[in-house]
């Protein structure tokens, strides 16, 4: 097993890096599946879980559409606010202890969730869990930015592995879900719908526990790179800073992406509720939606190894238009999962720069939550 190079793409710049260890490729894989498992927590379960509990909650509930478009809302808020407050955990915490951390919260809050049916503790709920979910998915994306550094020609598929975690979470909702549901309903409980949380809650701790027992080979194996020697340091005041009118039509495009996904992926088993599709039916939908958002790993990562700047997300938007014209809105998420946060990792030779790489990752996700905000309201109404 050869080792990996220690040579830096000419894409990055003039400044050389070193590697402060040397990290075996296989090694590598198996540190972005296990960093994966904090996307597959945050996004896949955490947030995007509520969609398949929402018919149940709205019926027993008695929700109007607003009020549970209002969910994700507050959801969005939570997220937004997590990722402002990122950067300095990240300072005073570092990556891994905020990831395990931030897992672990957003775990308790799935189980809490199953205890309570007033609608002002549920939205308090979601807005908390926005937030830590926030602080697992940003530090995640940083520890897999930097395992990616360590074999620059397969950046595109560390990432990508880590970002497809999201869909695992998608598939394991899709899965324990239904089962919940059912396994309560036939026990005659209450709300059934709390089984499902607490199923979800379980999964996410046992999840949280993975990530803990593998937390030194994280921190040995993300390592941050370091200059070749102190000329190529540039201190903190002096890094590049961000010329917003630069990022103006790329932060609209993450916006305009925020106002459809999150509706989208609010409603759209509502919609297929009422449309008469069986329990079956969705749960081999929504299955088959986090499964192309895992395949999207592998299928985009050549096109984010050959493009480092925001060229995959332009080529990948035109892509999918046409789909979405048709029908196929579901088709995004086959399609951007990988490309929409690499270019926060890796547009810049000053890529491992802290101060200048999250405040990019955090205008991203401004962009996108802030839209998110609207998104399921707007499509509520």
């Amino acid at each position: 097993m050869r080792e990996a190079s220690c040579s830096w793409p000419a894409w990055q710049g003039s400044n050389k890096f070193f590697m402060t260890q040397s990290i075996r490729f296989f090694t590598a894989l198996w540190l972005a599946i296990c960093i994966s498992m904090a996307a597959a927590v945050s996004l896949g379960m955490t947030r995007f879980a509520y969609a398949l509990l929402l018919p149940p909650m709205r019926d027993d509930l008695s929700w109007t559409y607003t009020i549970a478009g209002s969910m994700n809302t507050f959801n969005a808020v939570g997220y937004l606010i997590g990722a402002l407050i990122t950067p300095s955990m990240l300072k005073r915490w570092g990556a891994v202890s905020v990831l395990i951390g931030g897992a672990f919260m957003a775990s308790l809050l799935m189980a809490l969730t199953g205890f309570f049916s007033e609608t002002p503790i549920l939205l308090l709920q979601r807005l908390l869990a926005g937030a830590v979910s926030a602080a697992v998915f940003v530090s995640g994306g940083l520890l897999a930015a930097r395992l990616g550094s360590h074999w620059p020609a397969q950046s595109g598929l560390l990432l990508g592995l880590y970002y497809g975690g999201t869909g695992w979470g998608i598939v394991l909702s899709a899965l324990f879900v239904p089962a919940a549901l059912l396994a309560a309903n036939e026990q005659s409980f209450v709300h059934p719908w709390a089984w499902a949380w607490w199923a979800l809650a379980l999964a996410c701790f046992v999840m949280t526990l993975v990530l803990f027992a593998i937390r030194l080979p994280m921190k040995n194996g993300t390592a941050e790179l370091k200059p070749l020697n102190t000329l190529d340091e540039t201190p903190a005041h002096q890094a590049r800073k961000m010329h917003w009118p630069d990022w103006l039509f790329g932060l609209a495009g993450y916006g305009l992406f925020g106002v459809g996904y999150i509706g989208y992926m609010t409603f759209v088993v509502a919609v297929l509720r009422e449309q008469g599709a069986s329990a079956s039916q969705i749960t081999f939908f929504y299955a088959l939606l986090g499964f192309a958002v895992v395949a999207s790993s592998r299928i985009w990562a050549g096109l984010l190894n050959r493009y480092r700047g925001g060229q995959s997300l332009s080529i990948l938007k035109w892509v999918g238009l046409p789909m979405a014209r048709e029908g196929f809105s579901g088709a995004f998420f086959f399609l951007p999962a990988p490309c929409y946060w690499a270019p926060s990792w890796r547009g810049s030779k000053n890529l491992f720069r802290k101060t200048e790489a999250l405040s990019d990752v955090v205008a991203r996700i401004f962009a996108i939550e802030f839209s998110q905000q609207r998104g399921p309201n707007k499509t509520a109404s």
